[in-house]
């Protein structure tokens, strides 16, 4: 699903208008996005939790030329479902 429809959807299902459905989810992933930024969680229940979580250096290899390269340490968003999410996929 591309924003476009679940913003469509969003319309629909709560009466609002497209663009006031476009703006509210807007906020919703602006305000995400700044609370990681920050380095904190955001919970919701039900339906999951998204947090900053560190990856480690690491070797690799460089597939164009098979050369041995360092991957740096960076920070990364992750999602982690809660129980209601997984139980509502998991019922097809």
């Amino acid at each position: 699903m591309k924003k476009s429809e679940l913003v469509a959807l969003i319309a629909e299902k709560g009466g609002y208008t497209k663009t006031e459905a476009n703006k509210a989810l807007s906020t919703v992933i602006d305000a995400i996005s700044q609370t990681l930024e920050g380095g904190e969680k955001v919970s919701l229940v039900g339906f999951g939790t998204f947090e900053v979580r560190d990856r480690a250096a690491k070797k690799s290899i460089n597939p164009a030329t098979k050369q041995p390269i360092e991957v740096p340490a960076k920070k990364v968003p992750a999602f982690k479902a809660g129980r209601a999410l997984k139980d509502a996929v998991d019922k097809k």
